[in-house]
């Protein structure tokens, strides 16, 4: 429980400096604003204190953050599932990048200037974890993931990290690239569990970030053809501009999923061998259920409702593997070569951008289908 006495949210909540910022205020360059959000379902910008790095520790000035799904749902729903619930005032933001400005005792990899990509979910490390032992740390129960309740997240101007938990972005990398190295390292996770291989046709259901990062990564990957599908026509256009090769199939509500999947294979021109299921929503896992060949994957990267009813028998007698993803472990040095070598150029999904002052304008663009943001990226 290191890590939690390191970054326990009371010491900023506590703290004399911490306060709720009035509306419209802005303070000057050197306050330490976040975005928070409470148990209200208010969202608001937060003055705290600047921390000090200790042992092992980097201080750093973010630069770029991206605004995920996950920190729309905490604002707007205060949970998800029921182990991650805000239940006091809590920092947003896991999607960034920054440079160095102070580092603490011991600490000989990094210096001043040096421009990082932030994984913003840190382990115990510990030998004793047999998760973090054998490679697999998304399942430490011990981490720290910050933007997760309690955890305060990484939007906002000084963030303390630990240092052996920040990678080098080469200079042919912007922070904002840098950033996106976050939704990539789940696409790209989903894709090495799932097996994928040249080759493959896949569908990937869901045009949304998450889609559109495994869309590029499919393709990075030899998969074709592949078929993307989404509820917005609009969502559908921007996939075909990022991806020209794609096939798209607009999902029709009220339609069938046996019906849909008909409409998907005909798309492929057959039924396909892998499906990334990207937006967790039940009808469209019985779609790619459906969508998939005699022996194929429904790999399932989205989050949904607690609990869902599958096709059960026909998984069973077409022999279709389930699986599941919970974020991601040993992507992110991947995600970085993959966008520094040219293989994925993930630039094209910001649509949107704020500067720091004006996080909160910021989240409601991303939260309001009708402003058509794929990516709202904060910068300061």
């Amino acid at each position: 429980m290191v890590n939690f006495q390191l970054y326990d949210p009371r010491q900023v909540l506590d703290d004399p400096a911490f306060r709720i910022l009035a509306e419209g205020e802005k303070p000057g360059p050197e306050a330490n604003i976040a975005a928070f959000y409470n148990p209200n379902h208010e969202i608001h910008l937060v003055e705290k204190p600047r921390p000090k790095p200790g042992p092992g520790q980097v201080l750093l000035h973010v630069r770029a953050t991206g605004i995920c799904g996950s920190d729309v749902h905490f604002w707007k729903h205060g949970r998800i599932g029921d182990s991650m619930v805000v239940t006091d005032e809590c920092g947003s933001g896991h999607e960034s990048a920054g440079e160095v400005v102070e580092v603490g005792e011991g600490v000989s990899q990094w210096k001043p200037g040096d421009r990082v990509a932030i994984e913003a979910g840190v382990p115990c490390s510990q030998a004793s974890c047999d998760y973090c032992r054998t490679g697999r740390y998304n399942a430490c129960p011990d981490v720290v993931f910050f933007s997760t309740p309690p955890f305060h997240g990484t939007l906002t101007r000084w963030h303390l990290h630990p240092a052996q938990w920040l990678h080098r972005i080469p200079d042919n990398m912007t922070y904002e690239e840098g950033s996106l190295c976050e939704p990539l390292a789940v696409a790209l996770a989903g894709i090495e569990r799932a097996g994928l291989r040249l080759g493959d046709p896949v569908l990937v259901c869901g045009a949304g970030p998450i889609g559109l990062v495994s869309l590029l990564s499919a393709r990075a990957a030899g998969a074709e053809p592949i078929v993307i599908t989404d509820l917005f026509q609009s969502r559908l256009d921007f996939a075909k501009k990022l991806v020209p090769g794609v096939r798209t199939v607009l999902i029709e509500r009220g339609t069938t999923p046996q019906r849909q999947a008909s409409q998907i294979k005909e798309a492929a021109e057959g039924p396909l061998t892998l499906a990334l299921e990207c937006t967790g929503v039940e009808s469209s896992v019985h779609t790619a259920a459906y969508s998939v060949k005699f022996g194929g994957k429904v790999f399932i990267i989205g989050v949904g409702k607690n609990e869902q009813v599958f096709p059960f028998m026909h998984l069973s007698a077409n022999e279709i593997d389930v699986s599941f993803q919970y974020r991601y472990a040993n992507q992110y040095p991947k995600a970085i070569r993959l966008i520094s070598g040219g293989l994925i150029d993930v630039k094209p999904l910001v649509t949107h951008r704020f500067k720091l002052e004006d996080a909160i304008s910021a989240f409601h663009v991303a939260a309001d289908p009708s402003q058509g943001a794929i990516k709202v990226q904060i910068h300061d």
